[in-house]
């Protein structure tokens, strides 16, 4: 559905509510995110031993690399049109994540998804940073042995090494991120890259070792035709519930960006380009293992540790560290930052936001968190089908309902009777929507019995929840069909 082009109009003189407004949450003064800088931040999401291990593991499962590759090409560009989606809405009107919430859910009502999205990230926060301080104990063992010493005794669940390398993670981090925005952007310009280094010279190293010659077509598992088929739609819906935490509030980077030309070419290079790529060499690398070593090897710091150079191995693990701080800062900082200073604008900044939330990551131990299937897997995996829901509602809102066709000013208006006031602050539209497609989701991720549709959970919440949504607001459409456009171009100052 086409999107109204704002046209000018005369607006009178407005304050906005403090209450709903500080300098970070207002429309972005400055633009200077360009290509380059949201490919990078697709590399630095994309670039990390976990995503390594995800496309690596669908090998073991029974795809062969060509399948893997089809597959999660597929995901990608899914995900890139989602992300040039909630792009177009951050970038037109400039806002982060949870002032885009308060269209579909109201000034107050944004703080449910906001605040949703924010336990999740810490949480995620807290354990990305625990798995690179585990990339750093080995480099550190394996250039000095003697330190050894250092693991033989625990406090809280972590050793004395464990707690020098996450602490020193932990605080590297968190002078990048309390510098703000412009901190982050030049940090994952960097780090994006970073890995590649890495990876093309593992790629290069075991294609030699295989003799130059690594099928593509075999799989060290092989399944039943139905099995691959149901493995290769699996890993569609796998691929789109792990990016959808980002996709959800790609807004917070896109604000940035000067145009939309802009958000659609980084979010090309980045998703079905560079993440395609860097898929498909973890996949050649590990069926590279399985030529080589005779088993397929996974983790690609174990595969660095066979190549039986210690300061080899130090570069790699010291690389693989700065690419999950990388993943860390851009998919589990950033929104938290910004979605707990949705909460209390006028004492919660940007800034203090990011740094309530790394104390909050470290306080949690996420070591233990971890290490408790049944916390990542049910109550982080719980609360992770929810974002779907979020997304499918707001898309649905912003595009169908309300046509684009938004007042920026009405975004931090609270008075009763404003534009996105809604009853109390809060749509019960949306809420209506979301509480059965959110426990629709959450019952199919969770519960044993629906294991076969589990991981498509992300997608049948989100495709439920525009159903609903869209029902229940048709006439709502028909009203915004004659309804006078506004210029989201309005500046609203702070």
């Amino acid at each position: 559905m086409p999107v109204a082009e704002p046209t000018p109009t005369q607006a009178a003189a407005f304050t906005p509510d403090p209450r709903l407004v500080n300098e970070d949450l207002a429309p972005a003064a400055e633009r200077k995110w360009k290509v380059y800088d949201l490919f990078a931040l697709w590399m630095s999401d994309v670039h990390n031993l976990g995503n390594y291990t995800f496309a690596a593991g669908l090998l073991v499962l029974g795809l062969n690399a060509w399948q893997v590759f089809s597959a999660l090409l597929i995901g990608f560009v899914l995900i890139y049109a989602g992300c040039n989606a909630m792009g177009r809405i951050g970038q037109r009107h400039g806002v982060p994540f949870p002032v885009v919430s308060r269209i579909s859910f109201g000034v107050w009502g944004a703080n449910i998804p906001a605040l949703i999205r924010a336990v999740i990230a810490i949480m995620w926060y807290g354990i990305q940073t625990y798995l690179a301080s585990v990339a750093v104990n080995v480099m550190v063992l394996a250039a000095f042995p003697g330190m050894k010493s250092w693991t033989e005794h625990s406090f809280l669940g972590l050793h004395a090494l464990g707690w020098a390398s996450f602490l020193a993670l932990w605080l590297v981090q968190s002078l990048i991120i309390t510098r703000g925005m412009e901190s982050v952007r030049k940090f994952q310009d960097f780090c994006g890259p970073a890995i590649w280094i890495v990876m093309l010279a593992l790629a290069v190293w075991i294609w030699a070792k295989a003799g130059w010659t690594i099928s593509l077509t075999t799989t060290p598992h092989p399944v039943s035709s139905g099995e691959q088929f149901r493995q290769w739609f699996g890993a569609i819906g796998l691929i789109l519930a792990t990016y959808g935490t980002l996709m959800l509030n790609f807004c917070d980077f896109s604000r940035f960006a000067p145009d939309y030309r802009t958000v659609r070419r980084g979010n090309f290079w980045g998703l079905p380009i560079n993440s395609t790529a860097f898929v498909v060499l973890s996949v050649v690398v590990t069926a590279g293992s399985v030529e080589v070593f005779g088993e397929a090897i996974t983790d690609p710091a174990l595969l660095v540790a066979r190549i039986g150079n210690t300061w080899v191995l130090v570069f790699g693990a010291l690389t693989f560290a700065v690419a999950t701080m990388g993943v860390n800062i851009v998919a589990n900082f950033v929104s938290p930052a910004y979605d707990l200073a949705n909460v209390w604008p006028q004492k919660i900044s940007f800034k203090v936001g990011g740094a309530i939330s790394t104390v909050l990551a470290l306080v949690v131990t996420p070591w233990n968190l971890y290490s408790n299937p049944t916390v990542v897997n049910y109550f982080l995996g719980g609360l992770g089908a929810f974002l779907g829901p979020l997304f499918g509602i707001i898309m649905l809102d912003y595009f169908w309902v309300k046509r684009g066709r938004i007042d920026d000013r009405a975004l931090f208006d609270a008075t009763p009777g404003s534009r996105y006031h809604y009853r109390g602050g809060v749509n019960p539209k949306a809420l209506a929507a979301f509480v059965p497609s959110a426990g629709l989701a959450v019952v199919l991720a969770l519960v044993p019995y629906f294991d076969s549709v589990a991981a498509y959970s992300w997608f049948i919440g989100t495709a439920v929840s525009a159903l609903l949504y869209g029902l229940i607001c048709r006439a709502e459409r028909a009203e915004s069909a004659s309804a006078e456009p506004v210029d989201p171009a309005d500046a609203v100052e702070v």
